[in-house]
This record gives structure tokens, sequence and C-alpha cells, in this order.
């Protein structure tokens, strides 16, 4: 099961804990995000993220070129979905925009895997 979560958040789901961010949360500590694993390159490329600005005018434009970028890196893509067949996974955001950002779209990529 893949879930995703806000890394501010009090409450979070329980699992293999991966931050899918390309920047570091401004505020948390390596201890309070208690991450298994951090893949900033499965996160979209600066002039991705820059462009939409979690606009939900741009959302589907959005998935579509970063589920194109996400095509470029299998690698990284495979190593959340092997971790998926053994445990749950919780990918991890800092964006304040809950239902427009980079995990939600991720999540909808590796489940379509």
């Amino acid at each position: 099961m893949i879930e995703i979560a806000r890394i501010y958040d009090k409450k979070q789901p329980e699992g293999y804990r991966i931050l899918v961010d390309r920047m570091w949360p401004r505020g948390v500590t390596k201890e309070e995000a208690r991450l298994d694993l951090w893949l900033k390159d499965v996160a979209p490329s600066s002039d991705l993220r820059r462009w939409f600005g979690h606009d939900p005018a741009k959302w589907k434009e959005f998935e579509k070129r970063y589920f194109k970028e996400l095509n470029a890196k299998q690698e990284d893509i495979q190593i959340i979905l092997d971790y998926a067949k053994e445990k749950d996974v919780v990918l991890l955001y800092a964006a304040k925009v809950i239902e427009h950002n980079n995990a939600v779209a991720l999540k909808e990529y590796l489940e379509r895997k």
C-alpha cells in the first residue's frame, strides 16, 4: 500500500517513510522526519515545479509533464515499488497544497505501474 502524508502533520500513517521533495522541508530536523529514504530525484524538476506553482488549473498538464520526467527515472521508481511489495510506503511532501502536489501525482503514477 502506498500512502501520502505532509511531513509537517503530527499524525502520519505508519510505513517505510520516503521524502519525495527535491528540497529539505524547512524547520524539520532529521530526527523529526524519521525518514527511511530521501529520493529527491523523483521530485519534479525545478523548472516544472516553478511553472506549476500549485495552480489547480495547470494540474492535468503538470501531471502529464511530471509523468514524462518520471518515465526517465525508472530506477528510482523501482526502488519505491520494491519497498511497496514488502511493506506499506508513505510518500512524504512539504507543500501546503494537499490536493495538487508532486506526492499526489507520484502516487497516481506508481499505482498505474
